[in-house]
């Protein structure tokens, strides 16, 4: 195929959508160059498990390269897009020349939102990359071996002591794993740890968790956290997060590690589009393009689609983004037909959420279910969007025995660079108002 005969479709951003445009466009008489930061497509919804060591990254980690080794029209670059220019028609890289496109298809995602709050950044860890997953596991196994050598039983609380913020999926998720952890899989190894020691808080200002889905199925969540040990506190607001501790309400916690899992916000590529943002969003068109041009979509959690007018987005998951880019992918095809674009309608399949072994919710139309049948559709899903036969095999095997056994295989510290700060706490003399268990 010579390529330069046929139009060029440059798509930036290799996660849901744009790996999914991608394929779809694969073995089209088409150019496709597929840009990201990374060289890997990174399955986020069990990032958690990789952060309480359920998994390993490369289980839900694929290389971009290798999933279009075989589609000859698709080419991977490993860089970053900081700029459009719309005259060139050209994106602008960090490093290096600009690079042309006929049609371009930006879906670079999102990173965490402090709200203002940056600071925070330097004391909590978001869960957005699987560098943010391993550090947030080295640290809690770090806080572990830690706990171990610890003489004062209130330090040694204060070292089990893990404070999530956020009661979203993510946040549900791995305040349920990080109780887990320790309550079932490290009671066996440690000899001084105690599991009833172990003490996980979950911050949620709003009313009440997992706020997409019906209420009674965010009590049965709340409900199921609760029998796993983790304390949840809602209608509460963080007023700080500093070294080892979260002050929520005028009561300062102390933590070990804190999980910001809460809000997310467009990557600043969103911005430099030039379009009209909405919430940090770029505001698109029926058919995903920007209004002052259609030949450039805007797609996933950097996306502002309103169905109705005035109405509210669509959500930054998964199934939209893969929606939007098998949508998009037909529309450039059409466009080469001559035939006019249609408009983007999503189809809403449900939503799920896991809280533990044998817990979650799940709800799609009027089907609402919780406990051990929603946590089985909940891993079979999960297991079928995986990218690979390998990771679908692997991630599968690894969920059977830790099922069967209790136990996690991947309970890894690889760099010791959260020592420091762990023993800064362990070391903190009892009568410091941050060793007085809240």
């Amino acid at each position: 195929m010579d390529q330069t005969q046929h139009p060029h479709v440059v798509v930036v951003g290799g996660g849901f959508a744009g790996l999914t445009l991608a394929r779809a466009l694969a073995g089209k008489a088409l150019h496709v160059t597929l840009i990201d930061r990374e060289n890997h497509h990174l399955f986020q919804p069990l990032l958690y498990q990789v952060a309480t060591a359920g998994l390993s990254p490369g289980d839900i980690a694929s290389p971009i390269r290798s999933v279009f080794s075989g589609k000859p029209n698709v080419r991977v670059l490993m860089a970053e897009v900081v700029d459009v220019d719309h005259e060139r028609r050209e994106v602008v890289f960090a490093d290096g020349p600009g690079l042309a496109y006929d049609y371009l298809v930006v879906a670079a995602g999102a990173e965490t939102n402090y709200y203002g709050n940056d600071g925070w950044k330097e004391h909590s860890f978001g869960l957005k990359s699987i560098r943010d997953a391993v550090q947030i596991r080295e640290h809690v196994l770090t806080a572990f071996e830690t706990a171990e050598r610890e003489t004062n039983e209130d330090r040694r609380r204060e070292l089990l002591t893990f404070v999530v913020i956020g009661g979203g999926p993510t946040g549900v998720e791995m305040a349920g794993a990080i109780s887990e952890l320790g309550k079932h899989t490290m009671k066996r190894d440690f000899r001084v740890v105690d599991p009833t020691q172990i003490r996980v808080v979950l911050l949620e200002m709003a009313d009440r968790v997992l706020l997409p889905f019906h209420p009674s199925l965010s009590d049965e969540a709340r409900k199921q956290l609760e029998e796993l040990g983790v304390e949840v506190r809602l209608g509460v607001k963080v007023t700080d997060v500093g070294d080892h501790y979260v002050e929520v309400d005028g009561e300062r916690l102390p933590s070990a590690m804190t999980c910001w899992a809460t809000g997310v916000k467009p990557v600043a590529l969103a911005a430099a589009l030039g379009a009209p943002l909405e919430r940090g969003r770029v505001v698109v068109e029926k058919d995903c393009s920007l209004t002052r041009d259609p030949k450039v979509f805007v797609l996933g959690d950097m996306a502002h689609f309103a169905p109705e007018a005035g109405g509210r987005p669509l959500p930054g998951v998964a199934p939209v983004a893969m929606q939007q880019a098998r949508f998009v992918a037909r529309a450039i095809q059409r466009d080469l037909r001559g035939l006019q674009r249609e408009a983007f309608q999503y189809r809403d399949k449900g939503f799920m959420a896991t809280v533990g072994r044998s817990r979650a919710v799940l709800e799609a139309g009027k089907i609402r279910m919780a406990g051990f049948v929603a946590w089985l559709g909940w891993l079979f899903v999960h297991v079928i969007y995986l990218v690979g036969f390998r990771n679908r095999l692997v991630v599968t095997l690894n969920w059977c025995w830790s099922y069967l056994t209790f136990r996690r295989g991947s309970r890894l510290i690889a760099q010791r660079h959260s020592d420091a700060s762990l023993n800064a706490l362990h070391e903190r003399r009892s009568d410091h108002p941050l060793n007085r268990v809240a």
